[in-house]
């Protein structure tokens, strides 16, 4: 079986939000059908076909949680020993060769990416041009806009 990373924080991030489904959108919805049922004819019954509709997203996505999170590897950065090399997990300070512009980002699983929080994919084009570089290397990734070249300022296990 195939193992998905993902950080602590992440996992935590699934885990409530599967929990909220189970135990708050869940019962909602059921009390939602109960109540479009009372109201008669389903065929013509727009209530009851939203709310049907609500609980197959909601069971969708229970499953989906489910899945991710017994296919997840938990990587807990901070039990890593510091090594200033780029993995899964770090805090990672690039800066534009040609710019001076410094950006700072986290890499993360797949679920867990917000370009606007600074978080990365550990898939997205970035992040595996960094991934196993060290701290003070110099890297060119190609982005939307061509190849930049980056110097690996700092690596941080946060």
């Amino acid at each position: 079986m195939q193992r998905f990373p993902m950080t602590i924080e992440g996992a935590k991030s699934l885990e409530e939000e599967l929990q909220r489904l189970k135990t708050i959108e869940r019962p909602r919805i059921s009390k939602a059908i109960a109540e479009a049922r009372e109201h008669g004819d389903l065929k013509e019954n727009a209530e009851y076909h939203a709310a049907r509709e609500d609980q197959g997203f909601i069971e969708g996505r229970i499953a989906d949680i489910e899945g991710k999170l017994s296919a997840s590897q938990v990587i807990d950065i901070r039990s890593i020993p510091y090594t200033g090399k780029v993995v899964f997990g770090c805090t990672v300070t690039i800066i534009n060769v040609n710019t001076d512009e410094s950006k700072t980002y986290r890499i993360v699983g797949d679920d867990e990416a917000d370009i606007k929080q600074g978080r990365i994919s550990a898939g997205s084009p970035i992040a595996r041009g960094l991934l196993g570089k060290m701290e003070g290397d110099s890297v060119e990734i190609d982005t939307p806009g061509g190849m930049v070249e980056y110097e690996i300022d700092k690596v941080e296990h946060i």
